[in-house]
């Protein structure tokens, strides 16, 4: 189990796979030799919070956060007391403007 809720049956197959369990070795690799973002434990964190039952959309990031205390497991944000980056920014005026949903003054999207 990855996950420990439902999203672990939906991705069964996929994380039985061998380039999947490749990938988890080589991370493993590169969490003791190197600082990798997001920290170990915030790795799918957004499968870890929200079940698959109750998941409506998926959004994937193109370029993750890589500085230190901004990569916290879910695309675009970041923990709090760190400035809000450019695209979180973008993001909230577009809800904003097209839903009229307030702007947060932090980054935080959980």
């Amino acid at each position: 189990m990855i996950f420990n809720n439902d999203w672990d049956e939906q991705l069964k197959e996929e994380t039985e796979k061998d380039y999947f369990q490749e990938l988890r070795y080589k991370l493993a690799k590169e969490y003791k030799l190197h600082k990798v973002y997001p920290p170990k434990e915030d790795l799918f964190k957004a499968l870890k919070l929200t079940p698959y039952e109750d998941t409506k959309v998926v959004i994937l990031g193109q370029d993750p956060y890589h500085g230190p205390g901004q990569a916290h497991g879910l695309s675009f944000s970041v923990k709090p007391g760190v400035r809000i980056p450019p695209s979180l920014v973008n993001i909230y005026k577009e809800l904003h403007s097209d839903l009229g949903v307030p702007i947060p003054n932090h980054g935080t999207l959980v």
